[in-house]
């Protein structure tokens, strides 16, 4: 079955730039699918002309007369930009006329506007970002990655369930096991809140692995981490930097004097399988769990191999049926909550 993708054209730092040549390539990887590019006509059409893609049997262009800034404010691009190519974009999911959406823009109004558009899943109270990060071992779904600074217990449960069901949708794992991050492995370690959520992911239906550290994310010691948006953004961003400053590192020792240049030419092979295994573009892509419908968040100054990845997995988890699943776990876990309660009456 095809799946119908909208993009906002225009967002990002590049625009129609990155985010047509990546949909071009998507389409021309995945001939069953369709793509609707949302965003102002002509310069959709302009990028089309120079790439000399003629072919519109699965691609259509929607028109938006109204572009979001990286800057603007979500409350103003909330009120005054009601045609913006991401709000309209956001309109083809809830209407059904696409399976998802994909967007570089401002992440904030992205959120606000993807909330106010879509709504939350039942059983759900905030809606969390998530994505996924290399491993030693292949991969690892974190969340929440700067959605929500403070959280509750009962949102960090919620998280866990939403991310275990990404991974099951995605990766087809059964039972992904899923880490709490926090300050050390012991139970007793951690503020109140972090100690309340081991204790619900405790009771709960998830493979619960226990409290991790945040030298666990990278060793691909559990498949899920869960912890609140601060501390999320912060190990991000912290990780990202790590690998910048490493592959600086390299090009300036291979780039020293012409002993290191010939050994740099020697390790070719080593070198590009290590860029490809650290290459963030193939984990470009934050998914906005939560919502009643799929909204994936590129970065904003992805080029089009990385846009293309966000695309690509946005049909993953429309293809994986993600939406449903996760609506089925919470529901299934409110379920068993109102029968403990029950029974503990």
């Amino acid at each position: 079955m095809g799946i119908t993708v909208a993009i906002d054209a225009m967002g990002g730092d590049h625009g129609t730039r990155v985010t047509i040549p990546a949909a071009v390539a998507y389409l021309k990887k995945h001939p069953d699918d369709t793509v609707v590019l949302v965003g102002l006509s002509d310069a959709i059409e302009a990028e089309l002309k120079t790439l000399q893609f003629a072919d519109r049997t699965r691609l259509r262009v929607h028109a938006a007369t109204e572009v979001v800034g990286m800057d603007e404010s979500p409350q103003i691009v909330l009120r005054s930009k009601k045609d913006s190519s991401m709000r309209v974009s956001i309109n083809l999911v809830k209407s059904g006329e696409a399976s998802a959406c994909v967007s570089a823009g401002n992440t904030g109004a992205l959120m606000a506007t993807a909330r106010y558009v879509l709504k939350t899943l039942p059983g759900i109270d905030r809606p969390a970002i998530a994505s996924f990060l290399p491993t030693v071992k292949g991969q690892v779904c974190m969340l929440d990655l700067g959605a929500n600074v403070d959280c509750t217990a009962e949102h960090l449960l919620q998280f866990a369930l939403m991310g275990s069901t990404l991974v099951t949708a995605l990766e087809h794992k059964e039972l992904p096991t899923v880490g709490l991050l926090n300050i050390g492995s012991e139970d007793i370690k951690g503020n109140e809140v972090v100690k309340q959520a081991a204790e619900l992911l405790q009771a709960s239906d998830l493979n619960f692995f226990g409290n991790v550290e945040g030298n666990d994310i990278f060793q691909g010691t559990t498949d899920v981490v869960v912890c609140d948006g601060f501390v999320g953004n912060v190990a991000l961003k912290t990780a990202e930097g790590v690998a910048k400053m490493m592959s600086g590192f390299l090009r300036q020792g291979y780039s020293k004097n012409w002993f290191t240049k010939f050994g740099a030419l020697v390790s070719i092979s080593v070198l590009k399988a290590f860029k490809h295994r650290l290459d963030h573009r193939r984990y470009n892509g934050a998914s906005f769990l939560g919502l009643k419908g799929i909204v994936v968040k590129s970065h904003g100054s992805a080029d089009s191999f990385a846009f293309l990845c966000a695309i690509e997995r946005a049909a993953e988890e429309a293809r994986g049926g993600m939406l449903h699943q996760i609506s089925m776990h919470v529901e299934k876990w409110h379920q068993s909550r109102q029968q403990n309660a029950e029974e503990a009456l």
